[in-house]
């Protein structure tokens, strides 16, 4: 009978940890959490993506700091994938089923992260986006996945409305790329262009990795143009602002992503960037909590690492802040479906990085904050607030 009696006990103990999802904890000991970030971290990617890992490294060493995450201390485990979507989706699976991280704080670029969706959506792992994305990452709702960030399409709207503002009677030329990322572009543009009864007098779309920008400038020119969006990336945002310098077109306003708003690309710009504007959610380095940012990582980081935050280290230390929070409020029992659960009620939350708080609800995986117009600075190879 005892012995009847200990194999139901048994069965009954193999049953109830069959009821509980089987990876939900993993990442997780006592004193642990272990935490994955995939982002390009050779190439010129890396540009960006190294900067975000410093960002995250800032919010670990500070929550770390204070004692954890309710007694636990954080351990990230950061994956290069160079930018290539099949080493995202390969990194993405290194992540969740050897390394068995319990959530991740990014899941690197637009195509690089559609290449993983499927992956990520069927493991049911939280996530937490902050670099880069597209409408499919957010829209419709994925219950794991939430976005820090807004619409290109938002971006490109709000921007071309403020110069129109600023420039009023512009003659305007727009140039963008031959895949989703220009297609959201133009669909922003266009809604300014109805709107405000822009006067386009050229629009050309050209190639993914285009470097010579000199026969669509030259046709904006011919065109009568007075006023640019450049809908590049990085580097074809610098050929395209250089050409207007060569052409003389130097008081002409160009507006940009803010996907390009780092200091190598005003540096590269030189002076020529002198009317460039962008718009963007994140505070500008020169704000005052830009300048409390660079203090606090002053205090954890290395010289050199400080030296290289942009405004993607902004964007990865505000995306972990808000995981952790929703990690937190699971005291003890911290498992995916209270960390998915706590991050479809964040509301108003304060990361001290972005021009608004951060909120989510469970049909709204895309925090949408403020934008503000910026303009870069040759002088101090900065993107400055306009007042």
């Amino acid at each position: 009978m005892n012995r009847r009696l200990a194999n139901l006990a048994l069965l009954g103990a193999l049953c109830a940890g069959a009821a509980l999802p089987a990876a939900a904890q993993q990442g997780v000991t006592d004193t642990e959490i272990v935490l994955g970030d995939i982002v390009p971290m050779t190439g010129p990617p890396a540009l960006l993506g190294v900067p975000h890992t410093i960002g995250v490294r800032v919010a670990v060493a500070e929550v770390n700091a204070a004692g954890g995450i309710n007694g636990r201390k954080v351990r990230m485990v950061f994956e290069d994938d160079g930018y290539v979507p099949s080493r995202t989706v390969q990194g993405v699976r290194k992540l969740i089923n050897s390394d068995k991280v319990f959530a991740l704080t990014c899941m690197s670029g637009s195509a690089q992260g559609q290449a993983a969706l499927s992956v990520i959506r069927q493991s049911g792992i939280p996530v937490m986006n902050s670099l880069s994305f597209s409408d499919d990452v957010h829209t419709p709702v994925t219950k794991n996945i939430f976005v820090l960030g807004t619409r290109h399409p938002l971006v490109t709207e709000q921007l071309s409305a403020a110069l129109d503002t600023r420039y009023p009677g512009r003659k305007w030329a727009l140039i963008s790329q031959d895949d989703e990322y220009g297609e959201m572009t133009r669909e922003g543009f266009e809604v300014t262009e109805k709107a405000r009864k822009l006067d386009v007098v050229s629009k050309a779309i050209y190639k993914k990795g285009q470097t010579d920008f000199s026969a669509e400038i030259l046709r904006a020119r011919q065109a009568g143009a007075t006023a640019v969006y450049a809908g590049g990336v990085l580097s074809e945002n610098v050929a395209m602002v250089k050409e207007l310098e060569r052409l003389g077109m130097t008081d002409v306003p160009v507006g940009i992503s803010y996907v390009a708003q780092v200091p190598a690309i005003v540096k590269l710009m030189g002076n020529a960037g002198a009317n460039v504007y962008t718009m963007d959610y994140v505070a500008s380095l020169d704000s005052d909590k830009g300048k409390a940012f660079i203090e606090k990582a002053k205090q954890h980081l290395p010289a050199a690492d400080v030296e290289r935050i942009h405004r993607f280290s902004l964007t990865g230390y505000a995306g972990a802040k808000v995981l952790f929070e929703a990690m937190r409020q699971c005291g003890r029992e911290l498992t995916w479906d209270c960390t998915i659960g706590n991050l479809n009620k964040i509301k108003d939350f304060e990361t001290g990085v972005l021009n608004s708080p951060v909120s989510f609800t469970p049909t709204q995986h895309l925090s949408m904050p403020e934008l503000k117009l910026l303009k870069a600075n040759p002088a101090t190879m900065q993107f400055e607030q306009v007042k």
